[in-house]
């Protein structure tokens, strides 16, 4: 059997790094394609609305195949098809063919939640609960990190190199999983029968709600396109959610949503996936706009994606912090503590962003409250639900961080399309009224989340003077 427990979770957490890497490849280079692959910038936004819509898709269906016992396997496979992804992007002769590559590597977004469930499964409980901190925040961390390499290989080179990184780095970690990860070992009793009706219908409604939403500014939010998308989305998932209820092994038990910290986690994963998303996008949109708008920093693509790497210090450092005190403190009161410091860094985006180091001290602190609440989602995850549940219930969880993030693309799309120069270009205003949007949904989120924690400790303490009265 290859693998050990020493080796297991830096060898996952590795391999979650891949989705970090794949994921940096997103907005920095939407101008790039622009201008390498002759196409309008609106429609080189489609590499980021495409692989949002393949791994909207294929997280789903990868957390219930982790419930399986095939998990080393669905994670070779997943890291397999990604690497097609990055070589076909890489060496793309036609914008189309480019797409078929970032779909593909659309896979990434169900690789974390299949490390979660291998750690999980090979782990002493008393420390799973750490290792599965360390591995939600990862992606988070690796972006940091991402983006500056992006930005130095697209600037030193051009954007096929950037591509050709993440290829080796996907290669890498293939080789790091198939070393350092222990074998499946065939299970005892037949896998359940996989639920393709829930799959199908699931894939539909979410590809069909993330579109209505990701492309609603371009056609127009009262156009019959739009119109059509977002109520079919609305009627496909309504009923994939009656089929699931009915089905004897559904792709994701609803009946786990019902617990409260299953509630928590997945509302609060919307309201701050949203939020962040605007204010990573909106932070590579002032570094690399020029002065003369009023609040670009005119930053070279070579150096703007080294903006973004204090969020991978703040969120790698958060991390320490909650491994530290885990076992002391309810994982619950992270999550108002994490929202917090995301609504800081907002308000100071909003009040104050046309300089360097205000860029950096807001994405420190968005990185620092990430941590936090990323790590505390899956793990007040996994302390509700079965270990049967788990692959599906945390992919789910990164599916609604990934439909806030698609909230809040169309969101900031709005605001910023009713905020426009004559030359097309975001104005001043439109930049600040954006991050406020951002700062009022992190508002909202903390003060949600914190009469909650305050409400449940209060209803314990009115519980244990009841107890010591009856005793």
């Amino acid at each position: 059997m290859r693998g050990s427990q020493r080796t297991l979770v830096p060898a996952l957490v590795y391999a979650a790094l891949s989705t970090a890497v794949v994921s940096s490849l997103g907005m920095l280079l939407v101008p790039s394609i622009a201008v390498e692959m002759d196409v309008a910038v609106s429609t080189a936004q489609w590499m980021l609305t495409v692989n949002l819509l393949a791994g909207a898709v294929a997280t789903p269906v990868m957390g219930r195949l982790s419930d399986g016992p095939r998990k080393k396997r669905l994670l070779l496979v997943s890291l397999a098809i990604v690497l097609l992804g990055c070589a076909v992007a890489a060496t793309a002769p036609s914008f189309e063919v480019f797409l078929l590559g970032r779909a593909l590597q659309g896979l990434t977004y169900g690789i974390v939640p299949v490390t979660i469930a291998l750690v999980r499964q090979h782990s002493a409980p008393d420390r799973s609960q750490s290792a599965i901190s360390s591995l939600s925040v990862t992606v988070a961390t690796g972006i940091g990190v991402g983006y500056p390499l992006t930005g130095i290989l697209a600037g030193t080179f051009d954007y096929r190199a950037a591509f050709w990184f993440a290829t080796v780095f996907v290669v890498s970690a293939i080789v790091v999983v198939v070393r350092a990860i222990p074998d499946d070992v065939p299970a005892s009793a037949p896998a359940p029968p996989f639920d393709f009706p829930g799959a199908a219908l699931l894939g539909t409604g979410l590809g069909s709600l993330l579109l209505g939403i990701s492309e609603g500014a371009r056609w127009g939010w009262s156009s019959p396109a739009t119109i059509c998308v977002l109520v079919a989305a609305v009627l496909v998932m309504t009923t994939w959610v009656l089929v699931e209820l009915r089905t004897s092994h559904p792709l994701i038990n609803l009946r786990t949503f019902a617990r409260p910290d299953v509630v928590l986690a997945n509302a609060t994963a919307i309201g701050l996936g949203g939020a962040l998303y605007i204010g990573l996008s909106l932070g590579s949109l002032v570094a690399q706009a020029p002065e003369s708008t009023g609040y670009g920093l005119a930053l070279p693509v070579f150096w703007a994606g080294f903006v973004m790497f204090p969020l991978s210090v703040g969120s790698f450092l958060a991390n320490r912090v909650v491994r530290r005190v885990s076992r002391r403190i309810d994982l619950a009161v992270l999550l108002p503590t994490g929202a917090g410091l995301m609504t800081s860094a907002a308000v100071l985006l909003w009040l104050a962003h046309s300089e360097l180091w205000e860029l950096v001290c807001g994405m420190f602190l968005f990185g620092v409250g990430m941590g936090a609440s990323y790590a505390a989602m899956p793990a007040l995850i996994a302390r509700s639900v079965a270990v049967a549940e788990l692959g599906s219930s945390v992919s789910f969880n990164q599916v609604l961080r990934t439909v806030g993030s698609s909230f809040g693309t169309a969101i900031s799309a709005a605001v910023i399309a009713a905020h426009t120069t004559a030359g097309g270009g975001a104005t001043n205003a439109g930049i600040s009224a954006t991050f406020a949007v951002s700062a009022m949904v992190c508002l909202t989120v903390f003060a949600a989340l914190t009469m909650h924690t305050l409400a449940t400790h209060r209803s314990r303490s009115q519980s244990r003077r009841s107890t010591g009265t009856l005793g």
